[in-house]
């Protein structure tokens, strides 16, 4: 298989880090430039020192574009605002992957609402399981693209749980609510706050960024929208997409377990239980890794840890007349490197599940 070499850009992060132990296994990618800003000049295992030696004693570069060029692929693994101005000076010829938010969204006024700053051109988003109009799942788009963007570790969540319902018409649109338990890792190894100390954190779930706060929120509309304009018979009683997010931290390292309901509709109504399941049977049936659980049985954090399989289950509450939809993510494999990893491999085109398991960590 050819070797492919890669530089990662802020390799000492969380997010960096988990990208470099995925491609330590992946045939086709050979790891050989790192680089960081605080961390630049020390050796890599100071940060990760789960990584075997040959990785663990790479050197830290400065992230300089005279660094970076001549690779094959650049993982850009920084903080929003970031990825953006450096990726306009990088080789045109090289791939690009943004872990980051700087090229996800489409709609400057959400960037502005959201994020703030200069507004970055959207790259091909990467997640290959989305779905979007006519019934072309997004991997379509992203064979043989050169900028990917890959989404934010909630919004992978959120979509996977429910843009079935979307899809097939069966909720109130307008009365979409997500909770989220969320792992610490997901704040990112550089944050000070004091409610991430593991003194502060360690027997207690803190909800964050709530009211309609969260930075993840228009990514996860943008990505719902695209899901209902693939219902093929959308009807006539089509309603704006509104969601209440509410993440909550709890003391785990990884992991993102999100609920996310909405009132029925007719359609809804008149599926039952048995045809609501049936339809995320169809839209998952092939997708190797989006695992629609057996009925009776829910999605759990401690199963995908590791891995990079999205679990998911939906059951309709008609005492309730609400649908509710599960998914579990590791949020830094799933829900950010491994996710980022299926995508390369297609712009590649090389076999999506190179490199990724399907297998969690247990106990």
């Amino acid at each position: 298989m050819h070797q492919y070499t890669v530089a990662v850009v802020g390799a000492s992060g969380y997010a960096g880090s988990e990208m470099i132990r995925l491609m330590a296994a992946h045939p086709a990618f050979r790891v050989c430039t790192v680089t960081g800003r605080g961390s630049a000049g020390r050796q890599l295992g100071e940060f990760s020192s789960n990584l075997p030696n040959s990785l663990a004693s790479l050197q830290i570069q400065p992230t300089d574009p005279k660094v970076l060029a001549g690779h094959d692929l650049v993982v850009l693994a920084l903080p929003h605002g970031a990825s953006g101005p450096l990726a306009e000076q990088l080789d045109p010829q090289s791939l690009l992957v943004d872990l980051g938010a700087d090229h996800r969204l489409e709609d400057p006024v959400d960037w502005q609402d959201y994020y703030g700053g200069h507004f970055f051109s959207p790259w091909t988003y990467g997640m290959p399981e989305l779905l979007t109009a006519k019934g072309v799942r997004q991997r379509e788009l992203l064979k043989h693209a050169r900028r990917i963007a890959g989404p934010g570790c909630n919004v992978t969540a959120v979509t996977l749980a429910f843009q079935p319902a979307l899809a097939a018409g069966l909720v109130q649109a307008d009365d979409l609510v997500a909770d989220l338990a969320v792992a610490y890792s997901g704040a990112g190894r550089s944050s000070s706050r004091m409610d991430l100390l593991a003194a502060e954190a360690i027997n207690s779930a803190h909800p964050y960024s709530v009211g309609g706060t969260h930075r993840h929120i228009p990514e996860i509309l943008q990505n719902l929208r695209k899901a209902e304009a693939a219902n093929p018979d959308p009807g006539g009683d089509h309603q704006p997409i509104r969601l209440g997010l509410t993440p909550i931290l709890v003391p785990m390292s990884r992991g993102i377990l999100a609920v996310v309901s909405a009132r029925l509709n007719a359609r809804g109504r008149a599926l039952g239980a048995e045809g609501i399941r049936a339809v995320w049977e169809k839209i998952y049936a092939k997708e190797p890794f989006v695992d629609l659980l057996p009925q009776g049985r829910l999605p759990s954090t401690a199963d995908v840890y590791g891995s990079n399989l999205a679990q998911v289950q939906v059951l309709a509450d008609e005492r309730a007349d609400r649908l509710y939809a599960f998914a579990a993510i590791d949020n830094l494999t799933r829900g950010t490197a491994g996710q980022a990893l299926q995508a390369v491999n297609l712009a590649l085109g090389l076999p999506e599940e190179t490199g990724l398991t399907t297998i969690g960590v247990a106990p």
